[in-house]
């Protein structure tokens, strides 16, 4: 796992971003925030090498974080989706790691995703045929059609197209097996959720934010709230970071 910094001075956020994001896409939670914002690339991301073989569990991708977060002092940490598994069961182990913690659209918290449905079993299937075209079409499938995407979904084909054993390990897995191992987390939590996100539900954030002594949920009305809500996902990480600190 390597990371890039971004800023300076206080307060240290590590930034662990999804699966299958671009180094863009990555910086998107940091971006505007002050401070010091360390944007972590995971194994098989935009130039890092592939993971070793059984890599892809949450609780070794949050030993990662880890050692990222003491290298640099972080006292803050934003995860999204993978990345926010990763932070829950590295606090649920850790539980005053952080002052901060912001969980952006989490998808699992005490149950693995088994619907034959979800979207990332239907994405894992066509990374296994190595069908580009049917993942195009389940990707525009759940992504808004009002916003100009560019070159968005030709870069996460791409970056998809290099993480198959991600994508067929993680959905089998859950952060947590109890919701219980993060009652005891002192940091102030922040979950970003969204509506309509067949991958991110609703009610997982609910869940998640439920779970934490410092929970406190905010749903926004989007499937993608990085792409069509950008300014408020970033004023309310803005006055999460500016929040006195629970410690």
């Amino acid at each position: 796992m390597t990371w890039q910094a971004h800023g300076s001075g206080d307060p240290v956020t590590v930034v662990v971003p999804g699966l299958g994001t671009t180094p863009g896409e990555a910086r998107l939670p940091a971006s505007g925030l002050p401070g010091t914002r360390v944007v972590l690339t995971l194994p098989g991301h935009g130039d890092a090498p592939g993971a070793p073989p059984g890599y892809w569990r949450y609780d070794r991708v949050a030993d990662d974080v880890a050692s990222v977060a003491d290298e640099v002092g972080a006292t803050a940490a934003i995860g999204t989706s993978l990345g926010a598994a990763a932070l829950i069961n590295l606090v649920a182990r850790e539980p005053e790691r952080f002052d901060r913690l912001a969980l952006l659209l989490p998808a699992a918290l005490t149950e693995p995703r088994r619907d034959p449905n979800l979207p990332l079993l239907r994405q894992a299937a066509a990374v296994a045929r190595g069908d580009r075209a049917e993942l195009r079409e389940l990707m525009l499938e759940h992504l808004p059609r009002d916003i100009e995407l560019g070159d968005y979904v030709d870069t996460r084909i791409a970056a998809l197209m290099r993480l198959g054993d991600a994508l067929a390990a993680l959905p089998g897995q859950a952060p947590l097996s109890d919701p219980a191992q993060v009652a005891g987390v002192t940091a102030d939590v922040l979950v970003i959720a969204a509506t309509g996100d067949g991958q991110h539900p609703r009610e997982v954030g609910e869940a998640v934010a439920k779970a934490f002594p410092h929970g406190r949920l905010e749903v926004l009305p989007t499937r993608a709230p990085l792409l069509t809500h950008r300014p408020r996902v970033r004023q309310l990480l803005t006055d999460w970071l500016a929040r006195p600190s629970l410690g």
